[in-house]
């Protein structure tokens, strides 16, 4: 999976990526002749005491010590700029990909693993490339340059690389082996860790008034006890590691020494050829040690890989169309027909034949007790998820159709949990209409009953909203949705129980003047309350799934049992009445 993401990312950096491995080529090639130089140095003139040559040999290890600095330096720029490109680019895959996603992908994955899998996993994939590009790709050059460059000092002497490269290569693998279950096992953690957090933070309010604060510090200390034991696990692999590693290049170095010595003593070597030999012996340790810091990312970083992966390879069940309606009437007719969704792998569907029409100039309502299928309804028409058999017609066109900014345009929902983004109020009211002038969005905020708390905030429609709108009410936060709506002026306005926050009176505010502002639309109403709905032209009653009836209050009060028990558990006979 690692190769499989890497390749599909890095492919328009090519270009960056050839001036990279030509400068760690050049300034490998560099760092193996320095060595030599020295040994002619100390063979030809410190040993012969000849000044001149000690000077010009000095003169080309400045020269090439140079050239060797510039290299470094450009191949560090250009893999550090292709690495965070590369960093970018995922994480833009990612998060376009989850764009796309329908709520049943989205709940599949959760939004801790998701934003765990966009930030942390291609934090460690980035983090693999950028060492790969400044460590890696010098690190065979180095080791294979090393071994050639040995052989030309003395080859009796070079015989002890046969056993030292393969000693620490299974040194390094058996490590390796134990690391990639424990990386897989700390990302997963890190999604608890991450998911526990979000709980806390969302339902603060909810743990002070249970006083579950105790409770909840005990859940995380158990989370993050988890991560941590995970952690001191890849900590003692790694801590064995280097030292293992180190004890093989000190031995080696020892043997090279003790071995080097009979050599000189017989006349075969010459002092310098031996300091030269072990120069490059720690080059090639030392790239053998450069690969063992890379193999200590790379099982984390392929998990990571995987999981990013998993993500980009989801399709969404929403799918866009391949040849889709760019025009429609704007009339603003809804239509289900047979209308069915079932959750995967579920026994019954959640919705069964659903039918219902909902014409302009008209309020259809929808009422039902809680799990009937109210929301879930609502969610068919704009496309956030797709029905499982039946269809959704708008203005006579399927939804599957209809290009979905067509769709977007000509349906304007304000859903059960108004969210608000961080930024201001007119930027939240612009969301669905950038172009719209200030007078738009006070007309809207008026019509939304949220005109006169927005007048009193110090900076009117500059006022700061927090992430959510934490920093409003419930009732502000709903009246500032219905507004960001009014603001788009759609065909097709769908209140999935958009006024439950409200008191009474601001909701028969708020119900007259939409009924001014959308008389020419179609107005679709999920409600709890009776009293939101009773003066709709048309009212659907949901019952666990089906529509079980359908017409005006009184008509359903007069033939339909379960409207009479839901309208009678909120009101008595004569207010019904």
């Amino acid at each position: 999976m690692l190769i499989r993401l890497l390749r599909a990312h890095l492919g328009p950096y090519t270009r960056p990526m050839t001036y990279l491995v030509l400068l760690q080529l050049i300034q490998t090639i560099a760092t193996l002749y320095l060595p030599t130089l020295n040994a002619d140095i100390i063979d030809n003139g410190v040993v012969k005491g000849d000044t001149g040559y000690i000077l010009q040999t000095g003169g080309i290890m400045l020269a090439v010590t140079v050239a060797q600095v510039i290299c470094a330096v450009g191949a560090v720029f250009f893999g550090a700029r292709t690495a965070m490109a590369l960093g970018r680019d995922v994480r833009a895959s990612v998060f376009n990909r989850v764009q796309s996603f329908s709520a049943r992908e989205v709940g599949h994955f959760g939004a801790p693993s998701l934003i765990t899998r966009s930030t942390n996993d291609v934090q460690q994939v980035q983090m693999l490339v950028l060492m790969t590009f400044t460590l890696m790709v010098s690190a065979p050059i180095m080791c294979v340059g090393g071994i050639i460059m040995a052989l030309n000092q003395d080859v009796p002497l070079s015989s002890l690389l046969v056993a030292i490269v393969p000693v620490l290569g299974v040194v390094i693998g058996l490590i390796v082996s134990r690391l990639r279950p424990l990386f897989r096992s700390m990302q997963v953690r890190i999604d608890g860790i991450n998911r526990i957090l979000r709980e806390q933070i969302t339902g603060l309010r909810v743990i002070r008034a249970f006083v579950k604060d105790t409770h909840e510090r005990e859940r995380f200390a158990a989370a993050n006890d988890e991560l941590t034991d995970n952690a001191i696990r890849v900590g003692k692999l790694l801590a064995l590691m280097f030292p293992l590693v180190m004890m093989v290049v000190n031995v080696s170095s020892v043997a090279v020494l003790w071995f080097g010595s009979y050599r000189i003593n017989s006349g075969g070597m010459q002092i310098g050829a031996l300091t030269a030999f072990l120069s490059y012996l720690m080059q090639i340790l030392m790239s053998v040690m450069m690969a063992t810091f890379m193999f200590m990312m790379v099982p984390r970083a392929e998990v990571c890989a995987e999981r990013i992966q998993e993500v980009l390879d989801t399709e969404s069940t929403v799918v866009p169309p391949l040849a889709p309606v760019r025009e429609l009437k704007r009339a603003g007719y809804l239509e289900l027909r047979g209308a069915e969704f079932r959750y995967p792998g579920a026994e019954s569907a959640v919705l069964r034949d659903i039918s219902i029409d909902a014409r302009p100039g008209e309020t259809t309502a929808i009422i039902g007790s809680t799990g009937s299928g109210k929301t879930t309804l609502l969610t068919l028409i704009p496309r956030l998820s797709d029905t499982t058999d039946g269809c959704v017609l708008v203005d006579g066109v399927n939804v599957r159709d209809l290009d979905p900014v067509l769709l977007a345009k000509t349906v304007g929902l304000v859903p059960q949990k108004p969210y608000l983004f961080s930024g201001t109020v007119a930027s939240n009211l612009r969301y669905g209409n950038p172009d719209a002038t200030d007078e738009e969005l006070w007309a809207a905020l008026e019509t939304a009953q949220a005109k006169d708390f927005v007048e009193k905030l110090s900076d009117g429609l500059d006022a700061p909203i927090a992430q959510g709108g934490t920093n409003v009410s419930g009732g502000q936060r709903q009246r500032l949705a219905i507004a960001r709506v009014l603001v788009r002026r759609p065909e097709i306005y769908l209140f999935d129980d958009s006024f439950s926050a409200l008191d009474y009176a601001t909701d028969a505010r708020l119900r007259a003047a939409l009924a001014r502002e959308t008389a020419d639309a179609t107005v679709v109403i999920v409600a709890q309350r009776v009293s939101t709905i009773r003066d709709a032209d048309r009212i659907i009653v949901l019952d666990e799934g089906s529509v079980v009836g359908t017409g005006t209050h009184h008509e359903l009060m007069d033939t339909n049992e379960t409207y009479r028990e839901i309208v009678l558990s909120q009101l008595t006979e004569a207010e019904a009445a």
